[in-house]
């Protein structure tokens, strides 16, 4: 059975777990042989030899099992980064986390992060990516989440930029020069029902309390008695309301929220005064 006709047998498998099993069922053949697209595409007549294999990921896969854990890997910000399970996977939309912290970084000199629960290590290997001189300091409580992160860093050139510690927020972290702090902190509540692939990603790294944003104000209670200037952080689509309040009670000198994809609040940017 040729590669295009193992496609189409397999197809039909995923249409309820994804709006796109065709291009799974190629992901999937592409893992598998070690191949890329432009491979796949110019060989969809060729024999293919691994149908037991795939066979068996087909079915963990209609499971909602996600595929970035079958496969090891996530796309973020047009880059491949390594994915595993106990480390939640990278979404496109902390994309746009990483856009508005690099206009800020690009207007100061031998800029210094903090991210707090860096899980894959995406946003902060991004960021040595994009800003020249940027020193970051990336701690998570997760070891999991900082071997990932570390390994990311290293696939990227970028581990000399970084340094990764295991710190429950600032607990362990003895730098306190810091121009921006950063996160993409569990907000969601409790007793909020995941969708059912979500549940197969750590719990730790998407709840983050009976309301959802207890974590996320203790961020910015530490970055402003800290005396970080900014933070950037993800938040839940109706968390604005009351971290306005809080921020607008610390005196900020500018805040920004932003939306994702989707037209939801998913974020906001701070200027604290120094």
């Amino acid at each position: 059975m040729t590669i295009k006709q193992t496609i189409k047998k397999y197809n039909h498998e995923l249409k309820e777990v994804t709006h796109i099993p065709s291009k799974e069922i190629e992901i999937l053949i592409m893992y598998l042989l070690d191949k890329n697209i432009i491979w796949l595409h110019l060989n969809y007549d060729k024999e293919f030899e691994k149908e037991n294999e795939l066979q068996k990921i087909v079915k963990k896969r209609a499971t909602h099992y996600p595929i970035e854990y079958i496969i090891g890997k996530a796309s973020f910000y047009g880059e491949q980064f390594l994915t595993c399970e106990q480390v939640l996977i990278p979404r496109p939309e902390t994309e746009i986390l990483v856009d508005k912290a690099k206009d800020i970084l690009e207007n100061i000199q031998n800029p210094k992060v903090i991210e707090i629960g860096t899980g894959s290590g995406i946003i902060s290997v991004m960021l040595a990516l994009l800003i020249d001189n940027i020193k970051i300091t990336a701690i998570d409580i997760n070891d999991k989440a900082l071997e990932l992160a570390q390994k990311n860093a290293i696939k990227f050139k970028v581990d000399h930029k970084i340094d990764f510690i295991k710190s429950d927020l600032f607990d362990n972290v003895s730098e306190v020069n810091y121009d921006m702090c950063i996160s993409n902190p569990p907000y969601i509540a409790n007793n909020y029902k995941l969708p059912y692939n979500v549940k197969f990603e750590p719990g730790n790294a998407l709840f983050g309390g009976e309301v959802g944003d207890e974590l996320l104000n203790n961020i910015i209670s530490i970055t402003y008695e800290s005396n970080i200037k900014y933070l950037c952080c993800e938040m839940g689509y109706d968390q604005r309301e009351p971290l306005a309040k809080l921020l607008k009670s610390l005196k900020s000198k500018k805040i920004e929220f932003y939306k994702d994809y989707s037209d939801f609040d998913r974020g906001f940017c701070v200027e604290f005064n120094k």
